[in-house]
């Protein structure tokens, strides 16, 4: 009986080799991505870690703020762009289909030269405080943004470009993006270097464009502005979420940190996407892509909210 046994599984295992299982079909084809800089460090490492698997998919990826990606989109320039907001109902009705994929936030950001750094960092400001600054229009000096009799006037930056980040900072104040005052500056990296530069100067950035990706300080020459949550004119231990990239997207994860200005990021196709190599790599995104995206400075999405995009893609 035995022997009759190992006949059977010899025979088997000579026809498995004869005829071999066909694995399944490698993903193929171009997938274009345009839009959110907020969004872009990301989307790179996703697709340099979906390629190592699916080598014949081509990815282009370009930055260019979250009105670009939207529209770049909607009109049919790429298959997906990325969005650092909300999408208006507006804009589903031109046919913006929103899938969350990650989550970040917008930090106000000065120079590390501010002469009077030690005095921001140790009171923070106020949303109030932010409202002054950005929305009421008035010349301002760091004396009366900071209680003192400093009479240096605060250089006010903004984004010249249309971006989530100016749409999420407005959103924490209660206004729109163009509602927005100060010198306008083009890109995540425009506004971080003017901010870095002029000693003055205020800012706001996209998380992955305050912190260094290596050291996950903040980037040479820039400094955070904590945000007073509790306005009691000073920054409390666990208002204290600052120091490193780690520090503040922990905040963010456990709600800590206001929303907005922390926000989901996301990937927006015009209609449901249909087009394989899209819904593949969205898929993975959703899947095995999550798995890079706290070492990438980024804050997972919850399960359920994972689970429920997911259920809107085609199956394959």
């Amino acid at each position: 009986m035995k022997k009759t046994l190992v006949i059977i599984l010899a025979g088997l295992a000579a026809a498995a080799a004869a005829f071999p299982q066909t694995p399944p079909p490698a993903v193929r084809g171009k997938i274009s991505i345009s839009g959110a800089w907020a969004l872009y460090p990301m989307a790179i490492k996703w697709a340099e870690e979906f390629r190592k698997a699916n080598p014949q998919v081509q990815i282009d990826i370009q930055a260019g703020g979250a009105g670009k990606g939207l529209a770049d989109t909607l009109s049919g320039m790429v298959d997906i762009g990325m969005v650092s907001r909300d999408i208006q109902p507006a804009e589903v009705a031109k046919g913006a289909f929103p899938l969350a994929v990650t989550k970040d936030g917008v930090v106000a950001t000065i120079s590390a030269k501010n002469p009077l750094l030690a005095v921001i960092k140790a009171k923070g400001r106020t949303r109030a405080a932010f409202i002054d600054i950005w929305i009421t229009g008035k010349p301002l000096t760091w004396g009366q943004a900071l209680g003192t009799a400093d009479k240096q006037p605060v250089r006010v930056f903004t984004r010249s470009d249309a971006c989530g980040a100016s749409e999420t900072w407005a959103a924490f104040l209660g206004k729109r993006q163009e509602d927005l005052g100060g010198v306008g500056v083009y890109g995540d990296p425009g506004l971080a270097d003017a901010a870095r530069r002029e000693p003055l100067a205020i800012g706001y950035n996209n998380i992955n464009f305050a912190y260094d990706a290596k050291t996950l300080k903040p980037i040479e020459g820039l400094e955070i502005v904590p945000i007073d949550l509790n306005g009691n004119r000073r920054i409390d231990p666990e208002e204290s979420v600052y120091a490193t990239r780690d520090d503040i997207t922990r905040a963010i994860a456990a709600n800590k940190y206001p929303s907005p200005p922390a926000r989901n990021l996301f990937f927006v196709t015009k209609g449901k996407p249909v087009k394989p190599a899209v819904v593949a790599f969205i898929r993975w995104v959703l899947t095995k892509g999550q798995a890079f995206v706290p070492e990438t400075g980024y804050i997972p999405l919850a399960k359920d909210k994972l689970a429920s995009v997911l259920a809107v893609l085609p199956d394959k």
